[in-house]
């Protein structure tokens, strides 16, 4: 290669030597020594930054359509159809939650559950496993509260061997007293790692405080290291038998299928499901007294110390939701809410901070969080009673308002990227028993909501003397930064020595 360049070069400049007559100048050249005239002014070069890039057109919002149809023998199908992939999310939703766990065996629901994949049918828990690894899937189980749901992403064409295996889960578990004994110490397990995490501490705190030791939103799924000890396989069968049945469960199907064909699948794999079992009422509403004191999780020597601020808040359906959802958004629900901008982008005392409201079949929870640096505790969790306290003294302006309701608006297509998260979705409607146009529905309502609508619900339910304290963090640095700030008594929780928060409070 460097040969063959050399030759070209020397050809080249041969050819120069041999015909050296100047080509014609141009008419507009400069004669020989003079100078050119200077180029004309151009504009700035940078000027285009002052003026932002226009967004461009807004597409159009396109919500999914679910459909639903019942069963003889009383069991719900929902489906949503997509027939962009050949793929299909196939699962079973379910109508009863850790909100069912029996008082003293919190975790109960978590255990029974899991223990639907541990073998069913003439499955072991192996033979299960490899069963939906022949198809190219794995099952996921998700327990909740108000429900559970288990279900697949399969290919369409893999669809009714996916569906014959989870009748197999749902109808026939085994039961095993090993499978149940394994699956128990696996909990357990869990549990022990779960509680050296300080976000699990809050929770187990924060749930108690805004609940109650009695309420049944007032412990995790997975219950607590001493609940989960008391369980027996006896217990699991109980659940199973009182909580499950065509009644109170859904088959979802989402994604390259119609409600024809659905409806023909699960006539065949769960059309003949018996159960006398019904849908649990609602757990009963939980009022917000006010704040009397502050819960104090001691981790010596933490670095930062995590903060949740909050309170029981509203049922799913309440008409309240919608306005509440854009007053809580505007107060900490995205990166440019309020309590982010104060706390991190302003004061720089957290990665970040935010507020979610959690509606559910019962009074969910409406609840601020955030980690801030151990040696701005008091700070941080005074801006934070500030700006409950600001949305009265501040109202909401209008460009907040239509910043939160366009994020609101605009996010929901995420939901529903994939058919796992539209069957979440169908789940989710089953679960908090919602219409079937549910999603529609909140859109109108976010659309709709009026300034004055949302002020009041920011007033009536951010009020920070309603809200409960919970800091997990230095006991040291809580005690001197906290106390000066007036807002409670501060209350010591050692979930070591008691499984239940407010039991070891006392």
């Amino acid at each position: 290669m460097r040969r063959l360049l050399s030759a070209l070069v020397v050809t080249s400049l041969a050819a120069c030597a041999s015909n050296p007559k100047p080509a014609p100048a141009s008419p507009d050249s400069p004669a020989l020594g003079q100078k050119p005239a200077p180029a004309e002014p151009t504009a700035d070069a940078e000027s285009f930054r002052a003026t932002p890039p226009q967004p461009g057109k807004t597409p159009d919002l396109v919500l999914p359509t679910f459909q639903s149809a019942k069963l003889d023998n009383g069991l719900t199908v929902l489906v949503s159809t997509r027939r962009e992939l050949p793929l299909v999310f196939a699962g079973v939703a379910f109508a009863a939650g850790s909100a069912q766990d029996p008082q003293g065996k919190e975790g109960l629901a978590e255990l029974t559950y899991r223990m639907l994949l541990e073998g069913a049918g003439k499955r072991d828990t192996v033979l299960l496993d490899n069963a939906f690894a022949d198809l190219g899937v794995s099952p996921a189980m998700d327990v909740q509260a108000d429900g559970a749901q288990v279900g697949v992403r399969v290919l369409t064409r893999n669809l009714d061997a996916a569906l014959a295996l989870l009748s197999d889960v749902v109808l026939r578990p085994s039961f095993s007293p090993k499978a149940f004994e394994r699956r128990k110490k696996q909990q357990l397990a869990d549990l022990a790692r779960a509680m050296g995490q300080p976000g699990v501490l809050a929770q187990l705190a924060y749930l108690e405080a805004v609940f109650g030791l009695q309420h049944p939103y007032g412990h995790l799924p997975d219950g607590t290291p001493a609940s989960v000890q008391t369980l027996t396989l006896a217990d699991v069968k109980d659940f199973y038998q009182k909580h499950t049945g065509p009644q109170a469960q859904a088959v979802i199907l989402t994604g390259d299928i119609s409600l024809e064909e659905g409806v023909a699948l699960a006539k065949k794999h769960f059309g003949g499901a018996k159960g006398k079992a019904t849908p649990p009422p609602p757990p009963p509403a939980t009022q917000a007294p006010p704040r009397q004191q502050v819960y104090v999780v001691p981790k010596p020597g933490l670095d930062q110390t995590l903060v949740l601020v909050g309170r029981a808040g509203i049922a799913a359906g309440n008409p309240d939701e919608y306005p509440l959802e854009l007053a809580t958004t505007v107060f900490g629900g995205f990166f440019g809410s309020r309590l982010n901008m104060n706390l991190r982008e302003d004061k720089g005392y957290s990665y970040g901070a935010g507020a979610s409201l959690a509606p559910r079949l019962g009074v969910g929870s409406l609840t601020a969080y955030s980690s801030v640096r151990q040696d701005v505790t008091g700070p941080a969790l005074k801006e934070v009673m500030k700006e409950l306290s600001g949305l009265t003294t501040k109202p909401i302006s209008a460009e907040e308002l239509e910043a939160a309701r366009e994020g609101l608006i605009r996010a929901f297509p995420g939901a529903f990227e994939s058919v796992e998260g539209l069957g979440a979705s169908a789940a989710a409607l089953f679960i908090t028993r919602r219409p079937l146009d549910e999603f529609n529905r909140t859109v109108e309502g976010l659309r709709d909501a009026s300034a004055a609508e949302v002020q009041r619900m920011a007033e009536q339910y951010l009020d920070p003397a309603r809200m409960q304290i919970v800091l997990v963090g230095d006991p040291a640095t809580i005690q001197e930064q906290v106390t000066p700030l007036g807002l409670g008594k501060l209350v010591p929780i050692e979930p070591d020595e008691a499984p239940s928060p407010r039991a070891a409070a006392k």
